[in-house]
């Protein structure tokens, strides 16, 4: 995705045109119209998981074929290195940390002190690996990301806005609330092919309808008000699947619908565009490059803490409050990542003059 986005960048100088151009690239990478949620719930139903993954294979071997037929060929300007120590280090820092939120959510279910050994030597592994790219990248004569860079506002109040709201909404989004929805007791008893239709569906679909709206939107009214309007809409939702879904199947699917137009539909799009927009003109691929591992880092914490908390406080004997508690945590998570975004410097290059 963020390769893709720098390709449009630089194709279409028309700050209007790519607004809606990225908007649309960005819903679709989200899901197409809702389609995939529910071919792939009919396939789990079906085929078993298994069968989703072979899918992907296919799809995937369609794709390039697409992209080595359609898409055209780009090359770095003369005299271009590549920091490849730099790259590294910085691969084995990302690997590691992500691979230590994957383990870390395996204690969720069942404790080991294996796997917690295992989880905090990830940790101290990326830490190293991190310490040494900065090193490496403040000695490089062509440093992958200039460490000056990682200083400023424009950097990381992105990358922290990026990672709080993956973390409150992705895990609520993709595994609370359809876990809640199939489940008898204290949920509604729904089937994962119906909960697909009822939920994740409309959530894709909407988000895909909004994505070009909010997209051509940004650069008239600016992205940082855009995306502060889909983060006040997505705590809302988020509130309302909390204190009104839980308890009611229409309310929830209006709660997860609004949250496909708030965040599927305005947050992500704006988030995935901010990180090209804002990204050094000498080095366009810098900040979209550190925003997708924004975008898996969060979503990482995202099923560690959430499901971690509802399982800290299954104990208390209420399924339902359980529910509830996770979706205030991610709320108020979501609320964090709305602060972080008052902090994001307004992208004047890529929005229309007043």
């Amino acid at each position: 995705m963020p390769l893709c986005l720098i390709m449009l960048r630089s194709a279409v100088n028309n700050p209007r045109k790519y607004g809606a151009l990225m908007g649309l690239i960005t819903a679709v990478n989200g899901g197409v119209a809702g389609v995939d949620s529910f071919v792939g719930g009919y396939f789990a139903e079906h085929f078993g998981f298994r069968s989703i993954f072979w899918l992907m294979v296919g799809l995937a071997i369609v794709a390039t074929a697409l992209i080595a037929i359609l898409a055209g060929e780009s090359k770095p300007a003369a005299g271009t290195g590549m920091d490849w120590l730099g790259v590294f280090f910085i691969v084995i820092a990302v690997g590691a940390l992500l691979t230590a939120l994957n383990e870390g959510s395996k204690l969720v279910g069942a404790f080991s002190s294996g796997t917690l050994m295992l989880a905090i030597g990830l940790i101290v592994v990326a830490a190293a690996a991190f310490a040494a790219f900065w090193t490496v990248e403040k000695r490089s004569k062509k440093p992958m990301v200039e460490t000056i860079h990682l200083r400023q506002r424009s950097t990381w109040a992105p990358l922290l806005t990026t990672t709080l709201a993956m973390t409150g909404i992705f895990a609520v989004i993709n595994g609370i609330v359809p876990a809640y929805v199939q489940a008898a007791a204290p949920g509604f008893g729904v089937g994962p092919t119906e909960m697909s239709l009822m939920i994740l569906t409309p959530y894709a679909l909407l988000g895909w309808v909004f994505g070009p709206i909010s997209g051509r939107l940004a650069p008239v009214l600016g992205y940082t008000k855009v995306l502060r309007i889909g983060m006040l809409g997505s705590i809302v939702a988020l509130a309302i699947i909390a204190f009104l879904g839980l308890s009611s199947l229409p309310l929830m699917i209006v709660g997860t619908a609004l949250l496909g137009i708030m965040y599927a539909g305005t947050v992500n799009i704006m988030l995935n565009g901010l990180g090209v927009v804002l990204s050094p003109a000498g080095n366009p691929g810098f900040l979209p490059g550190m925003n997708a591992g924004a975008f898996n880092l969060g979503a990482g914490l995202s099923f560690l803490v959430l499901p971690a908390v509802l399982v800290a406080t299954s104990a208390l004997g209420d399924a339902k409050a359980s529910y509830l508690t996770v979706v205030v945590v991610g709320l108020a998570i979501t609320v964090a990542a709305f602060a972080a975004s008052l902090l994001i410097p307004k992208p004047l290059e890529a929005e229309v003059e007043k």
